[in-house]
């Protein structure tokens, strides 16, 4: 019976009682292909845009047997292959570090399918009689522990894109030191990322800030655009009047009566705020032996007004009432605006009778003397309670309750602002002429002057906030 083949490795299988006398050397033949089988090593030369064919020859030395294939130095410019004998199950390791452009290369059986290199590197493979099958590290099992990595090993571009994702990252694992400079762009901080504690104390600076369109500089009377995020965008100066509440000069009013005029509002202002009040009415003295205080004159109408202005305004006709004095009435104050005039009318004086009873009392009339005050087509901006509040708001300066008698003869030594009525004091020098009880009564006094109220009040302030 003739020797046969192994289907792999093609040994020769000798049958029984022949190769007599050359047993032993095909004994040493097949020994020297299994050597070349586990442990042989060749280089071959490929062929760019072509096929190089290993071959697998019975019971002779033969490439496609060898346990390590070197493919020789080459560029390969475009598709090429690398066949193995079908129907052989073998072991294989292919050596590509000499290839350029290893893409281009497939390793494959004759017939079936094989791989293409990604790399210029070694790859392991075997045969399964039908198909090449490449081993690589993703289809082996087992974990690889950190102690078994060198340190340095992993570096930047061994690692694939998207290959680190946040689950694989322990707390606290990466620290300034291992993050390089510039490797944090903003396209790799997700949403909501970095909160307050994650930032350190003076950890952002000026250095840090993204840099706005925004002039640096001071601004007056500043128009500011701000986005949801706290940053500055835009910024303007403006122009405006007078700052509120400057009174005097050309940027107010301020007049105490008696007093007329034209008022214009500065070129920028906006707003006004107006104070006014008329002219307070006259007081009576009292009855000199009866102890009866005598009648206050009327206070003065009085308000407070908040108006706006947009396109300016004036010129804009003003009166300021005068006080009562004997034996003028007072007057009232008024503001000629366009809408409507604003009207603060007098306070009314006591009766204006020649004589008075000095045994029966006083000529007091009651506070239907008050002035109103009249406003079409404004709204009274705030309600005072009593005439002295509004003086105090409106900063008409001092003034007295009422006025004060010095001396004998009445004399009066101070005056009344705002628009107060005066308030008429004790007829002292009376009590001298008493005769005492039981006495025949007196006749009628010659009544004395009146008493002066407040002068009128305009005061007005410009840009004054609303």
């Amino acid at each position: 019976m003739a020797s046969t083949f192994s289907s792999d490795l093609k040994l020769e299988l000798m049958a029984t009682g022949e190769n007599a006398g050359t047993w032993g050397t095909k004994t040493n033949t097949n020994l020297n292909l299994l050597q070349q089988a586990i442990a042989g090593y060749e280089q071959v030369t490929l062929s760019d845009g072509g096929t190089l064919a290993l071959a697998m020859s019975n019971a002779s030395l033969s490439n496609a047997r060898n346990m390590v294939i070197k493919f020789a130095t080459i560029t390969l410019s475009s598709s090429s292959n690398v066949t193995i004998p079908d129907s052989i199950e073998k072991f294989y390791i292919f050596d590509a570090t000499a290839v350029t452009n290893p893409t281009n290369l497939t390793i494959k059986t004759a017939s079936g399918s094989g791989f293409t290199l990604d790399a210029a590197k070694i790859y392991a493979a075997y045969s399964d009689g039908t198909n090449l099958k490449e081993v690589s590290l993703d289809t082996l099992g087992g974990t690889i522990a950190e102690a078994q990595i060198a340190d340095d090993a992993v570096t930047a571009d061994k690692i694939g894109p998207g290959a680190v994702v946040a689950a694989g990252i322990g707390p606290g694992a990466v620290t300034a030191p291992k993050i390089g400079p510039g490797a944090v762009v903003e396209a790799g901080i997700g949403p909501g990322a970095v909160t307050a504690p994650k930032i350190g104390p003076g950890a952002v600076g000026a250095t840090q800030l993204a840099a706005t369109t925004v002039t640096a500089g001071t601004y007056t009377s500043a128009t500011i655009t701000v986005d949801a995020d706290g940053r500055l965008t835009a910024a303007s100066s403006g122009s405006a009047g007078s700052p509120g509440f400057d009174i005097g000069g050309t940027t107010g009013l301020y007049k105490r009566g008696p007093a007329s005029g034209q008022f214009s509002t500065n070129p920028n202002t906006t707003r006004i705020q107006l104070f006014i009040a008329g002219g307070g009415g006259g007081g009576r003295n009292d009855g000199p032996f009866t102890g009866n205080t005598g009648g206050r004159g009327g206070n003065a109408g009085y308000g407070y007004f908040n108006i706006a202005t947009p396109g300016g305004l004036g010129p804009v006709a003003y009166t300021v009432g005068q006080k009562s004095t004997e034996p003028a009435n007072a007057t009232a104050s008024t503001f000629a605006h366009p809408s409507g005039t604003i009207t603060a009318n007098a306070g009314g004086n006591q009766p204006t009778t020649s004589s008075i009873n000095p045994n029966t009392g006083t000529q007091a009339v009651p506070s239907t003397l008050d002035g109103t005050i009249q406003s079409p087509a404004h709204t009274a901006g705030i309600t005072f309670s009593n005439i002295y509040d509004f003086n105090a708001m409106a900063g008409t300066g001092g003034f007295m309750a009422g006025n004060t008698q010095t001396g004998p003869n009445n004399t009066i030594t101070n005056d009344v602002v705002g628009g107060l009525g005066s308030v008429p004091q004790k007829h002292i020098r009376a009590r001298t002429y008493y005769p005492g009880p039981g006495a025949p009564q007196l006749t009628s006094l010659t009544i004395g002057p009146r008493f002066g109220g407040g002068t009128g009040i305009l005061i007005i302030k410009e840009n004054a906030s609303d």
